[in-house]
């Protein structure tokens, strides 16, 4: 039975409310064709800041990332989203107070779920270009940004709790989340962009490297969930390896562009074409 569909009235607009590098915003905007009118739950096992999930809303969602930060922010918002928006309240006006408040917070390690989350949305805001990275302790370690908004004008912390009150939500790795799709789930991964012949090039995904042998475990994670019936949309680097790899399974291959603004040189910003892989 397919549950979710995307009606031709338009649920409320929900903006993603971190910042992320990778994140799909854009591809919602120019790309949203790409995805399915009926499916029956949307599972996303690298949520990151959930464009896509907030742009479906689907009736039914198991979301998840490996990233603990980042999944206790997304429960804390979904269980008690006033709490949280309190305690970011909070950071603002001593942010604004203190030019080194960033710094206190980014080494503080509070263990109070709403405390977490209201200091991972603070340092997401503002810290250089919204990066997540860590050391080899697994502290947060990314600069403090030229940004200073801590609350932003498009907040709607309600509506984003609204969506996530049906989502199962899961710290957890992508291969157990993507094998529990069945027939008319809809899959969508965005994962790290590594490639083979590649190896120093390693994403820092956490304390742990996505490597070329998780682009596999992935690919052949999709191929299981397309062979029990599942709906199958991931974007990836656009590269040869990556190609191959999909190709050999069966899958449909899409090449698309975006805009690139990581580099922190404006002149050096360009176009990369990446891929979305499909069902065939």
């Amino acid at each position: 039975m397919i549950c979710n569909t995307i009606e031709l009235d338009k649920p409320i607009k929900v903006d993603p409310f971190l910042r992320w590098v990778g994140g799909k915003r854009w591809f919602v905007k120019h790309y949203s064709d790409f995805l399915p009118n009926k499916y029956n739950r949307y599972i996303e096992p690298f949520l990151g800041s959930g464009s896509v999930y907030f742009h479906l809303q689907p009736k039914q969602a198991i979301l998840g990332d490996i990233n603990e930060e980042l999944i206790i922010t997304y429960i804390a918002i979904r269980d008690n989203w006033k709490l949280v928006e309190e305690k970011l309240i909070c950071h603002k006006k001593k942010h604004d107070d203190d030019e080194n408040y960033y710094y206190e917070i980014r080494k503080s390690k509070p263990i109070n779920p709403f405390d977490r989350a209201a200091r991972f949305i603070y340092l997401n805001r503002t810290c250089f270009n919204g990066i997540y990275r860590v050391n080899k302790k697994g502290e947060f370690n990314v600069p403090k940004g030229t940004r200073n908004s801590v609350i932003f004008e498009t907040d709607d912390f309600e509506s984003v709790s609204n969506v996530l009150s049906t989502a199962e939500i899961y710290a957890i790795d992508f291969e157990t989340l993507i094998d529990q799709s069945g027939p008319d789930d809809l899959v969508f991964a965005d994962p790290p962009y590594t490639v083979r012949h590649n190896q120093n090039g390693f994403i820092k995904y956490n304390e742990k490297l996505f490597s070329w042998n998780d682009q596999i475990r992935l690919a052949n994670a999709l191929e299981r969930a397309a062979k029990r019936g599942s709906k199958i949309i991931s974007t990836n680097a656009n590269h040869e390896s990556i190609r191959d790899l999909y190709f050999e399974k069966g899958f449909r291959i899409e090449t698309i562009s975006r805009y690139s603004s990581i580099c922190a040189n404006p002149n050096k910003r360009n176009r990369f074409e990446e891929v979305v892989i499909l069902n065939k």
